[in-house]
């Protein structure tokens, strides 16, 4: 009988372990998979993709213990040899092969030219072979990045006390109403995809207080355009006992602020690899909606359209001006017209065709909406009736406030959107592992 006792430490070392002083002359065993192979006749350079980087590694022919001719490139090996350092290769150390096992063999030549520092290649051929074309370095880099923002937002609400949820993505009905849902047939039932968390997250502000989540939302309108999709990753929070909408625009600079703190530190290669600058979080700028029109409307000659809404144009020169005027990157743009909002919004009380709302726009896109929620029992299910909807199937979400709730508000964060601007592209799909939109369903 055998027992697991524990993580199983490998053979192997990762190249953290490699940099460490005192690895100079040791003879050691990596793997990792074959990125490139530079063949200069007696002399090769082998270079393994590992988890964390590139790895150099050298073959000479009659010491390297190996014909190169049975080395391919996509090949997955484990390799030994004598560590040493070299300040041309990449991180600065190389390994002198005395030895290489093959444990796989590609059965086709790349599709894509992933040793190449840059992709050159179409947003559709990247798409179409995705799990390929992230394997070079610099697409990879992206999502390394992304990864570093979904874990500031957990590292940072948990130091602020919010409890991570899981609420689930089939429901009977909406958060937010309209008729673009994904429908399906529930053995029987209808049924939608969840376009938000959104009236479960404020449910569990009645039992934790401070809650968050990250997981998918589904939105079934028919766009086509660099910066929508079907499907995209959010961030959510709901948080109880606040003063006003201000405190939750405030928690949400503080994580902008943590989680650029933590790519700096802990995800400079990639930054250094995409030559990012990040944004500035120190203090971000708010701007009333009506305002933030007549600013751009001014400035730029604009004529104002729709006093109801922002039009894409409009966040590009919301954007352009606080840049231009304050230096600022991001800029939260408050008390959205309630029209515009859904039923659950609080409305100002000073002038209830606005509500206690916000945007925040990142370089003239908005990547989060939130705000104040109604924790009045009675004014919830009176703004309801004033919109002409129904309480049929928000019975529980509806006693939930008869029985008490407190002042509360949240957000949510489009994931996608804002590593799509972090990183400088200008198409969300290009910082969406496998996007979904009109035309896409696979891979």
């Amino acid at each position: 009988m055998e027992f697991m006792t524990g993580v199983k430490k490998p053979d192997t070392l990762e190249l953290e372990e490699l940099y460490k002083d005192g690895m100079e002359g040791k003879t050691v065993r990596v793997n990792g998979a074959v990125h490139t192979i530079r063949d200069m006749g007696e002399v090769a350079f082998v270079i393994l993709r590992k988890r964390d980087g590139l790895l150099q590694c050298v073959y000479e022919e009659g010491t390297a213990g190996f014909d190169l001719k049975d080395l391919k490139e996509a090949a997955t090996v484990e390799a030994e040899g004598i560590l040493e350092k070299e300040e041309r290769a990449p991180g600065g150390i190389e390994i002198r092969l005395t030895g290489i096992k093959i444990l796989s063999l590609p059965t086709a030549p790349m599709p894509l030219p992933i040793a190449k520092w840059k992709l050159n290649t179409s947003l559709e051929a990247k798409l179409n072979m995705r799990s390929v074309s992230l394997r070079n370095i610099r697409e990879r880099a992206k999502f390394k990045l992304q990864e570093g923002i979904v874990r500031g937002f957990r590292d940072f609400l948990y130091e602020q006390g919010f409890t991570e949820i899981h609420t689930p993505k089939i429901g009977a009905k909406s958060a937010e109403g309209g008729s673009n849902l994904f429908k399906l047939d529930y053995f029987h039932r209808p049924a939608v995809l969840q376009q938000s968390p959104q009236l479960y997250k404020q449910m569990m502000v009645g039992v934790f207080d401070r809650v968050f989540e990250t997981g998918p939302v589904f939105r079934a309108e028919k766009h086509n355009t660099k910066r929508h999709l079907n499907e995209y990753t959010s961030l959510d929070f709901e948080m109880g006992y606040i003063d006003g909408f201000e405190d939750i625009m405030a928690m949400e600079t503080g994580f902008l602020q943590y989680t650029m703190k933590l790519l700096e530190t802990e995800y400079a290669k990639e930054l250094k690899i995409l030559g990012i600058t990040l944004p500035k979080t120190d203090k971000i700028p708010a701007v009333r909606f009506d305002r933030a029109k007549e600013l751009v409307a001014e400035k730029y000659d604009r004529k104002i359209r729709n006093p109801f809404d922002l039009e894409p144009e409009e966040e590009t020169l919301i954007g352009r001006y606080f840049q231009e005027e304050y230096g600022a990157d991001f800029v939260f743009v408050t008390h959205y017209p309630s029209k515009k909002r859904p039923f659950y919004a609080m409305d100002d009380p000073e002038d209830s065709r606005y509500t206690m709302s916000f945007d925040l726009l990142y370089h003239g896109l908005e990547i989060t909406t939130g705000g104040q929620r109604i924790h009045d029992y009675q004014m919830l299910t009176e703004k309801i009736a004033a919109r002409g909807m129904t309480e049929e199937g928000l019975e529980q979400y509806l006693d939930t406030f008869r029985y008490g709730m407190p002042p509360h508000g949240g957000l949510g964060i489009g994931l996608e959107r804002l590593t799509m601007k972090l990183v400088g592209e200008d198409n969300v799909r290009e910082t969406t592992l496998y996007p979904r939109d009109l035309s896409r369903l696979e891979p």
